[in-house]
């Protein structure tokens, strides 16, 4: 008799094989809006065809009421960033509490979306047991990253690129920045590499939805190999 495929002695010894990691991608970019750079970042995300996740500065969005509108209606979700950019682990679970209740005042009614109310992003990534707390009583779902190219120090174009796709996981929440120029000119040299490997370009909530949190705890690596020509 011969023996079982190596499939099947590997399916009875360990069970059935998961199924491979979505390839999905979330971009984020925090703080702003900009008067300059973001809407040069909108008109690079819109003539890619890449929707993002934009966590928001409320006093900033309030200065701004029409790049906060025209970021919701080029098909982003945007995302709660406080509303003065405070470092939350060194203030009161009531005053966390504040920052994000007057941030969502302004931003649900400028952008028409609901997310500004669920999705919250601790500025500079501080937070405490007590912040976290704070937040998720009030409603929100914390979102962090698992990749963080820093476009928030000088940098380059190239090492951004690098970065990116060196560091590559699947699935991914990578943390840029809405004031990075050297970002934006990055834009057009990954998404194409990101895409040929067989990512697809999601928003937060549609990666959550996906694949749920412990779908984004287990992502795993991938190597980018692929270097098709920069979309424009």
């Amino acid at each position: 008799m011969l023996d079982p495929p190596l499939s099947r002695r590997w399916r009875a010894i360990f069970g059935p094989r998961g199924a491979p990691p979505a390839r999905l991608i979330a971009l984020t970019f925090d703080d702003g809006p900009y008067p300059v750079t973001t809407p040069l970042l909108l008109d690079r995300l819109h003539d890619l065809g890449v929707p993002a996740t934009f966590f928001l500065i409320g006093d900033d969005a309030k200065r701004y009421p029409e790049l906060t509108r025209r970021i919701a209606e080029y098909g982003n979700e945007i995302g709660n960033h406080t509303y003065s950019h405070p470092d939350l682990d060194k203030i009161t679970p009531q005053q966390v509490t504040a920052e994000l209740t007057e941030a969502k005042d302004t931003l649900v009614p400028l952008s028409g979306e609901r997310s500004p109310a669920r999705l919250m992003r601790p500025p500079h990534g501080r937070f405490t047991e007590a912040t976290v707390k704070a937040a998720q009583a009030a409603g929100y779902d914390v979102v962090l990253w698992s990749d963080a190219p820093g476009d928030w120090h000088p940098t380059t174009t190239e090492q951004l690129t690098a970065h990116m796709l060196k560091f590559a996981t699947a699935p991914e929440i990578a943390i840029l920045h809405s004031g990075s120029l050297p970002t934006i000119e990055m834009l057009p040299q990954v998404v194409p590499r990101f895409r040929a490997a067989g990512y697809r370009f999601v928003t937060v909530s549609q990666l959550v939805r996906a694949v749920g949190p412990q779908g984004i705890n287990d992502r795993v690596h991938i190597e980018l190999k692929t270097d098709p020509q920069p979309e424009r």
